[in-house]
């Protein structure tokens, strides 16, 4: 019996020392966020779409409705809308808008300036922060667009983009800050 445990102990020690790194990722792995990966995908699928088919579409769209001399004008307006304010809503728009603040009751605060303290650990939800900063990001992208239809062919490509940047922040902002604070966001 002696020498049977002498034989087993070191196999127990080896055994011992090999589950103790399997239990330490496991407390790891526990203490990252839970992703929902279903809702993850769904999100980042609709992301997808939004970005490769409704701003080309929208571009498309009202170039077709343009005379043939402006149909570049309104396809820059358009792209050059979309990365304009894609740049201010990563700036400031998503801070203002998801972040506590000291003028809580009309807009939030400056806690996520250019995306500050937003880490690959964060989660909305069951949603990663990046990917909901992303979705959010592509909404904002795509509404100005909408707005170049209504005045193409008839204001300067400078002028298009300080109205879509004072817009953004003044009518986009305050809006998406009031709608998500009616939603619980």
């Amino acid at each position: 019996m002696l020498r049977l445990c002498k034989k087993l102990l070191p196999t127990g020690v080896t055994l011992a020392s090999l589950a103790a790194p399997i239990s330490a990722m496991a407390e790891d792995a526990a203490a990252k966020p839970a992703y929902g990966l279903p809702d993850t995908a769904y999100v980042a699928t609709c992301a997808l779409f939004v970005m490769l088919m409704m701003l080309p579409g929208l571009a498309l769209f009202y170039g077709g409705m343009s005379r043939s001399k402006n149909v570049l004008s309104i396809l820059t307006q358009v792209f050059a809308g979309a990365c304009l304010v894609i740049f201010l809503w990563t700036a400031v728009g998503y801070t203002l808008t998801f972040s506590e603040g000291p003028f809580q009751s009309v807009i939030g605060g400056l806690d996520k300036i250019f995306l500050r303290g937003v880490t690959p650990d964060n989660n909305v939800g069951v949603l990663p922060e990046y990917l909901y900063y992303f979705f959010m990001a592509l909404f904002a992208a795509i509404t100005p667009p909408i707005i170049v239809g209504s005045f193409a062919e008839r204001m300067r490509f400078a002028a298009v983009l300080v109205f879509l940047g004072v817009w953004f922040l003044i009518d986009y902002v305050h809006g998406a800050y009031g709608l998500g604070r009616r939603l619980g966001c």
